[in-house]
């Protein structure tokens, strides 16, 4: 029997982020993946992978065909590098839920929508109302893991399951399917719904979402109904105010445009909810607290 492989010794004094890199590597399989995780750069994680097995003295990936594999260094050292994370979150848990200083950085996450066109308001009023309170959002359609301390605070639209959460229902977000007036100048004026396929339609690339809520809709529908597929949330909707086709967004963000204009029934798109999450251990910093409350503030003449 194959004995486990010795982990490498990690140096007693080193750089916390190369553990980061090596962790979000390890997890996601590749330098484009942890790069989206940790919202840095490849090459910056490049060399802090390179700086790490240089310190520990061995190579901890290998190059294959779809990205990166451990080692068997690499797989010997996931573990006590697990339990250094989970001591470092525990400890910036702790440390940042008993501080009572306004001054410091919040990192937020919320959806690519939200973020582009319900936040800058909020986030202006925030920082005009404590200039003292920096702002980081991650802009990303991920669940971001507030337990491993990638945010503070979550908008999410969907009830969080884990323990030692918080989380606040604020409401339900209108949505609707919306097509510019031009276009629909095009069509002849309105949307035919008993021909759907008739129309451009503008979709999700690898999500099946839409697919979903069509069939729910009792439309049901292949990815090719789309003819404009893109993931980025922000991009389908500046393709549909260009006139590409017909869109789906918040009613709060079409709102906006008055030449966008609704073109289906509200009982056939429905209402997607907002909440608010943080991490039980963060609730009693002021600063934390200050920037949950303005969110909640903000948001709430936003839902039904």
């Amino acid at each position: 029997m194959n004995k486990p492989a010795t982990p490498p010794p990690i140096p007693q004094s080193f750089d916390w982020n190369l553990i980061r890199a090596f962790l979000a590597v390890a997890d996601s399989g590749s330098l484009t993946g942890a790069a989206s995780i940790l919202a840095a750069s490849q090459p910056t994680l490049s060399r802090h992978i390179g700086e790490l097995e240089q310190r520990v003295g061995a190579a901890l990936f290998e190059r294959v065909a779809r990205g990166l594999r451990l080692t068997p260094a690499g797989e010997a050292l996931v573990e006590p590098a697990r339990r250094m994370q989970m001591a470092a979150q525990a400890l910036s848990l702790t440390a940042l839920g008993q501080t009572q200083q306004l001054a410091g950085t919040v990192r937020l996450t919320a959806s690519e929508m939200t973020s582009a066109y319900l936040l800058p308001e909020i986030l202006a009023g925030l920082r005009q109302a404590q200039p003292e309170i920096q702002i980081e959002l991650l802009a990303s359609n991920r669940i971001e893991n507030l337990l491993e301390r990638q945010a503070d605070i979550a908008i999410r639209h969907a009830r969080p399951r884990q323990s030692g959460l918080i989380a606040r229902r604020i409401g339900e977000l209108s949505m609707g399917a919306y097509a510019h007036a031009d276009y629909l100048a095009r069509v002849g004026g309105k949307l035919d719904l008993k021909r759907p396929q008739a129309h451009d339609w503008i979709g999700y690339d690898s999500t099946d979402l839409l697919l979903r809520g069509f069939r729910k809709a009792g439309i049901p529908v292949k990815r090719e109904f789309f003819g404009f597929r893109c993931d980025n949330q922000i991009v389908n909707w500046q393709a549909a105010l260009a006139g590409l086709g017909i869109g789906f967004a918040p009613r709060a963000t079409a709102q906006r445009w008055p030449e966008m204009r609704s073109v289906l029934p509200k009982k056939m798109v429905g209402t997607m909810p907002v909440w608010l999450t943080v991490h039980r251990e963060l609730r009693g910093s002021i600063r934390i607290q200050r920037v949950f409350e303005a969110l909640a503030a903000g948001l709430l003449p936003l839902v039904d």
